[in-house]
């Protein structure tokens, strides 16, 4: 990294573990150590800087600190949205350096999006160390979430699967004034070095990073992107054993039956093998998985072809056979929350109008159109 843009000046950097190069090496551990760069803040995400298995995550009490840096640690989550006032007056430059997920859920761009109303108030410029979007930029699935729908989950009129880097969700964020107020920062983007958007993580050199705590491999991380809507039902999604989001079961699911209908569909890149499994407890015990300590009945879903998957097809036509195979077991969430996840009602009506499956995706068909053309003047690569 050339650190000509931050060089004697005080920073605040939101970041986690994801923010490493090649050679693994964080950029705290980078930039903590020159004394010509002041990093005053760090602004941690969802799940921590750390993620929840790096010793330095044992940090913790009314003053967090990072040992390397010294600098003061910020929650921009839990107890508030925004920076206190007394960092952001300290602060000449704030750095994101995050890597995305690829998909919508993730809170991430929601936390950056109130930091920018943070900087802009304070008139502090925002540069981004932009990275490839680890499933790929040419693909996009799903809807657009409607404004009424609209959460942490679903912050902005992005599809579920965006194919979209982060630096390029920011730069739409900015431009189109997204932010709440219609407020803009003075944005630069250094764009990321060598990614063609056909690529997913895996075909560059970066190292792995969990992006989430149940995210844990490539494979995973792409069915995310369909298989996360059944939080919004009561379905256990692997989480609580080593497959999060490539399996998914109920100790009353019929599974035998269930794989015969979901093999006659023949969803493109993936098959099915039914399975039995007990979810346990997780290394994120902020999280009770379902059916926690009991047996279920299950489908493992085996990735082929990772370039024609499509995630929220294979998780809707799931969600749908489930529920008319087990009326009466299966249930939606309260609190709407499938709704928030999808960013519609649109998919709990179409599964109590008992259409077949593969009606469903035309109906988003027009926003992913619409989206792919209106996406085009934000694309750095």
């Amino acid at each position: 990294m050339d650190y000509k843009h931050i060089k004697n000046k005080s920073i605040g950097i939101f970041c986690n573990q994801t923010a490493v190069n090649r050679n693994d090496n964080h950029i705290l551990d980078l930039i903590g150590k020159d004394k010509s760069i002041d990093v005053k803040a760090i602004f941690e995400p969802e799940y921590g800087i750390w993620g929840v298995d790096d010793s330095r995550a044992k940090l913790s009490g009314g003053n967090r600190t990072d040992p390397i840096s010294g600098a003061k640690i910020f929650n921009l989550l839990k107890r508030s949205l925004y920076p206190p006032d007394w960092i952001l007056k300290e602060l000449d430059l704030i750095v994101i350096d995050i890597q995305d997920t690829g998909s919508r859920y993730s809170t991430f761009i929601a936390s950056i999006t109130k930091l920018f109303e943070s900087a802009s108030r304070h008139k502090i410029p925002i540069l981004v160390l932009d990275r490839p979007n680890p499933i790929g930029g040419l693909k996009i699935e799903g809807p657009l979430p409607r404004t009424s729908y609209q959460s942490f989950e679903a912050y902005h009129l992005l599809p579920i699967r965006h194919g979209m880097t982060i630096g390029e969700i920011l730069l739409m964020v900015n431009e189109m004034g997204w932010a709440k107020d219609l407020l803009r920062v003075d944005l630069n983007i250094i764009p990321a070095v060598n990614w063609g958007r056909s690529q997913y993580l895996n075909d560059t050199k970066l190292p792995w990073k969990n992006p989430t705590p149940f995210i844990n491999n490539i494979d995973a991380l792409i069915m995310y992107s369909g298989m996360d809507l059944m939080r919004g039902t009561n379905l256990n999604i692997g989480i609580g054993t080593d497959h999060p989001y490539l399996i998914f079961g109920a100790p009353w699911l019929a599974t035998g039956f269930f794989k015969e209908k979901l093999d006659m569909l023949g969803l493109p890149g993936v098959r099915f093998e039914e399975i039995e499994y007990k979810p346990q407890g997780t290394i994120y015990n902020k999280i009770i998985p379902k059916y926690i300590n009991r047996f279920c009945s299950g489908i493992k879903i085996i990735v082929e072809d990772k370039y024609v998957v499509k995630p929220v097809e294979v998780a809707t036509t799931i969600i749908t056979l489930i529920e008319r195979l087990h009326p009466r077991e299966f249930q939606w969430a309260p609190h709407g929350y499938l709704d928030k996840l999808y960013g519609s009602n649109q998919l709990r009506l179409f599964v109590a109008q008992k259409k077949p499956p593969s009606y469903l995706s035309p109906q988003y068909m027009h926003d992913e159109i619409e989206f792919s053309k209106f996406r085009k003047k934000f694309l750095l690569y």
